[in-house]
């Protein structure tokens, strides 16, 4: 059965609309207008809606890269927003990047719940989870609120310096943060005979290691599922794999797990999505996730 889930706990965001390729949303107090190439409709609300509402918006310069046009340039570049669910609260720095990022990705959401509660039903004591292709770090930051022992890696070490400045600001210590291409990483901790009780993956459709190494996710997502499922602790245990590729979808996720741990439990597949007050659906990405709880 084939889920979709959006996120139910959020109170510092809100997707306001989208359409013609943009989405207007807010973060805290403050609203923008970004693009969204998968916003392929027309938009609900009424353009001057959109001009009234938004403080800041992103102008594509290219491909890659553009610029943020504020309506009061006393607009600050940086700001809060607190994420909390039944279990754990965590806070993130937003800001504005030349890429059109702002440091979140609130969809993701729906799986920080899904580590929290498992992390919170384990029977293991402080049990270990792992988080790669870790960005800013939301996974890591409600694993760790949680209880567990929490290992972040990203190949970007100014991402990693983000997370840090995240855990700081929730009041979290003792992530640990790795600066490494993720494949190499699991190979060394399978070497190592490590176990994680947790393991989350959001890889990107393409990217670079630190030393040049080169993840495309078509080519290289069989061999780290086959990877990091070694590294599972039989006894207790959850994974999320996560991704964001316009060619992919959650039956290839089923099928990607089910070859690589044909032992798999209580197996969920589905897309996430955020919707939008003035009506529309925004789909974004497709997710994976099994759990196994140690029995008494």
């Amino acid at each position: 059965m084939i889920q979709l889930l959006t996120p139910t706990h959020w109170k510092d965001y809100e997707l306001i609309d989208c359409g013609d390729f943009e989405k207007l949303e807010r973060f805290g107090n403050t609203i923008l207008i970004r693009p969204e190439p998968q916003a392929v409709w027309n938009k609900t609300l009424p353009a001057s809606e959109w001009q009234r509402l938004h403080h800041i918006k992103f102008k594509g310069r290219s491909a890659t890269t553009g610029e943020w046009l504020k309506k009061d340039q006393k607009t600050p570049d940086r700001w809060h927003v607190e994420y909390k669910n039944n279990e754990a609260a965590i806070k993130f720095r937003l800001g504005l990047t030349s890429f059109k990022h702002v440091g979140i990705f609130p969809e993701q959401a729906v799986n920080w719940d899904y580590i929290s509660q498992n992390v919170k039903r384990f029977k293991t004591p402080e049990p270990k989870v792992l988080n790669l292709f870790a960005y800013t770090g939301g996974a890591s930051l409600i694993a760790r609120a949680a209880g567990a022992d929490t290992t972040h890696v990203d190949s970007i070490k100014q991402v990693v310096t983000w997370a840090n400045e995240n855990q700081e600001i929730s009041g979290l210590k003792d992530i640990r943060w790795v600066v490494e291409d993720a494949l190499k990483f699991v190979k060394r901790e399978l070497k190592r005979g490590k176990k994680y009780n947790g393991i989350i993956l959001d890889p990107p459709a393409y990217g670079n290691g630190p030393n040049g190494e080169k993840w495309k996710l078509e080519d290289n997502i069989t061999e780290m599922m086959r990877d990091v499922t070694q590294l599972l602790d039989p006894e207790e245990h959850f994974l999320i794999l996560n991704t964001y590729s316009l060619g992919f979808s959650s039956v290839i996720v089923e099928n990607l797990i089910k070859s690589s741990f044909p032992q798999v439990q209580n197996l969920e597949i589905g897309e996430l999505y955020l919707q939008a007050t003035a009506g529309p659906k925004l789909p974004l990405g497709v997710f994976g996730k099994f759990h196994k709880i140690k029995s008494n």
